[in-house]
């Protein structure tokens, strides 16, 4: 039955959990505090997201495996994102696939996504065009001609917009529908009419490169990592490493494994039980073995010290409307297939 609900998070963590197609990690880049509001409508085949991110945020995650999504910005004067190390404009099209995906976004970051089974998009995409849309390469972008890609924000907006004001209307299942065969009539021709732009030869050796670098980091999740051991492991200069993180990142290998290691050790200290655990077994267990240097590296970016965080009780119930909170999505374990992203922790010292 088709319903909606719209959503505002002060925890990342628990925004990132409430994506329905993908499996993700998605962190602030800046010091801040975040907001974010999330709009999902679900029809009878399409699901549709519609958010709003106050701060910058690097997002790591993959499509789950039998869903087939795409996104876009959804505001026309803001700032592109990279997806994949590929700069994506407003007016661009993302399509996404079940490898991992980095991707990055300004501050004041206005986005969008639809997803289908692959059943189901396979189904409409070969009555339009006559081929099957799982035949076609992924990780590229598309973009449609001004006036279509303006039908397809308008459409997605007014869905949106209708589950924050009047959402009993998307519950209707005559109104639903015809939004729903609209909706993807009008992607598929923004998909099949538009300008394509596939990633070049060295940007698949860059994602690569980066698929790697993750991977390794999956494999040693409880103990100190050094930049040089990372790279002669993966089979990369240390120079030809920096220049893929910055295309995927915006910034430096350590400079992004360190945040990314202290905002899961933050998850852990505010979801931990005080009385069961200490700030010095989860900090060794994400990899930190120089406490001095742990405490006031943390204290720096989160204004408080961990063993606050571990004492603050932890509240991550979203602040809702349209839908009661045992509707939101949890991602649940996934398969190795299904590549989700797993907890990294980074020496310090790595340099």
């Amino acid at each position: 039955m088709p319903w909606s609900k719209v959503v505002s998070f002060t925890d990342p963590f628990s925004y990132q959990s409430a994506f329905r197609s993908v499996e993700v990690e998605l962190f602030p880049i800046v010091k801040g505090k975040f907001s974010a509001e999330l709009t999902q409508v679900s029809m009878n085949k399409l699901w549709v997201h519609v958010a709003h991110e106050d701060l910058p945020r690097v997002y790591i995650g993959a499509v789950k495996p039998h869903r087939a999504a795409i996104g876009f910005l959804t505001r026309m004067n803001q700032p592109a994102m990279q997806h994949c190390g590929m700069e994506v404009l407003p007016g661009d099209i993302v399509v996404n696939d079940t490898d991992l995906m980095y991707r990055r976004t300004e501050a004041n970051c206005d986005w969008g996504s639809m997803s289908l089974s692959r059943d189901d998009l396979d189904a409409v995409y070969n009555a339009v065009t006559g081929r099957e849309f799982s035949g076609l390469a992924r990780k590229h972008l598309v973009r449609p001609a001004p006036e279509l890609m303006s039908r397809l924000l308008n459409l997605h907006a007014t869905v949106g917009q209708l589950a924050k004001t009047t959402p009993d209307i998307l519950s209707l299942p005559g109104v639903a529908r015809a939004l729903e065969q609209e909706l993807i009539l009008v992607m598929i021709r923004c998909l099949t009419e538009g300008d394509l732009s596939v990633m070049t030869a060295g940007g698949r050796r860059h994602d690569m490169i980066i698929a790697r670098f993750e991977e390794f980091l999956e494999s040693h999740p409880d103990r100190p990592l050094y930049l040089t051991e990372i790279c002669a492991a993966i089979g990369v200069a240390e120079r030809t490493l920096r220049v893929v993180c910055e295309e995927h990142l915006g910034m430096a290998p350590i400079r992004f494994l360190s945040m990314r290691r202290m905002h899961l050790v933050q998850r852990a200290l505010r979801q931990a039980d005080p009385s069961n655990t200490t700030v010095t077994r989860i900090a060794t267990d994400h990899g930190f073995w120089e406490l001095g240097r742990f405490s006031v590296a943390y204290r720096d970016m989160f204004d408080e010290s961990p063993s606050d965080s571990l004492r603050r009780p932890y509240d991550s119930d979203p602040i809702q409307n349209g839908r009661p909170k045992s509707d939101l999505v949890r991602i649940a374990d996934s398969s190795r297939t299904s590549r989700e992203v797993r907890k990294v922790p980074i020496s310090e010292s790595a340099h």
